[in-house]
């Protein structure tokens, strides 16, 4: 297995973010690219990365599963800048990644067994709601909230979207049609802030983001480029009556 990125700067972010959730993951290699996909520990989220062969400068593989401690994995990434190629190879049990600008750097990442069972990201989930909005004001917004609560609501209602939390205090976001894409039905749903504060900051490294919900249903969160996918999954937060 050889494989080569020009500019590792995606996947480098998305390892980061990857790494705030989960300690260790399985990532595929095959002819379609290269791709993971793993649930945090508490089981209230999910995340799928996926990379096609066609943003590697240099792809030759067959069918591999690259078990991996993230923490590690994103230190060494993170020696990497716009400007570095890097280059990864298998060699027996070990993960050699080369990192090339100025100097060559060689790093070699012990490959672990991780016992977790293999799960598909639930591509067919259907949702009432599809919002596509500027990234910087999604995260602006979730951090408004943070302000004042632990959740926040997701609403559609009169044709805005709404993003809004309550507790003693409250923040309250509202978007029109004229501002964001709205494709949606009337609407609420609840989540942890906690979670999206996580999922957002992959919004920095692109324009636009896709939330599709539903009522008391889980939130899909979509980041893409024409290099790399990254999608969330992401458990509703329901109130419960003593």
């Amino acid at each position: 297995m050889k494989l080569k990125l020009e500019d590792p700067t995606l996947f480098t972010k998305a390892i980061e973010l990857i790494s705030d959730l989960v300690l260790e993951v399985r990532i595929k290699i095959s002819e379609f690219g290269l791709s993971l996909v793993a649930i945090d520990p508490g089981n209230i989220s999910m995340v799928s990365l996926k990379i096609p062969k066609s943003a590697f400068k240099e792809f030759e593989s067959g069918e591999e599963v690259l078990g991996v401690n993230l923490e590690n994995l994103k230190k060494i990434l993170k020696r990497s800048s716009k400007t570095s190629a890097l280059f990864l190879e298998k060699k027996e049990n070990f993960l050699e990644l080369k990192i090339e600008d100025n100097i060559k750097r060689i790093f070699n990442l012990n490959l672990i067994e991780v016992e977790r069972e293999d799960k598909e990201f639930p591509d067919h989930l259907e949702f009432s709601s599809k919002v596509i909005i500027d990234s910087g004001e999604l995260i602006s917004s979730i951090e408004d909230c943070l302000v004042v609560s632990d959740a926040c609501s997701f609403i559609i209602e009169e044709k805005k979207f709404i993003i809004e939390a309550k507790e003693t205090n409250s923040a309250r976001s509202e978007f029109s049609s004229d501002e964001v894409e709205i494709e949606a039905e009337d609407c609420l749903s609840r989540y942890s802030l906690e979670y999206l504060q996580k999922f957002t900051k992959a919004g920095k490294q692109f324009p636009k983001t896709t939330l599709r919900f539903a009522r008391d249903h889980p939130l899909r969160i979509d980041f893409s480029s024409e290099h790399l996918s990254l999608s969330f999954l992401l458990a509703p937060r329901v109130e419960t009556e003593d």
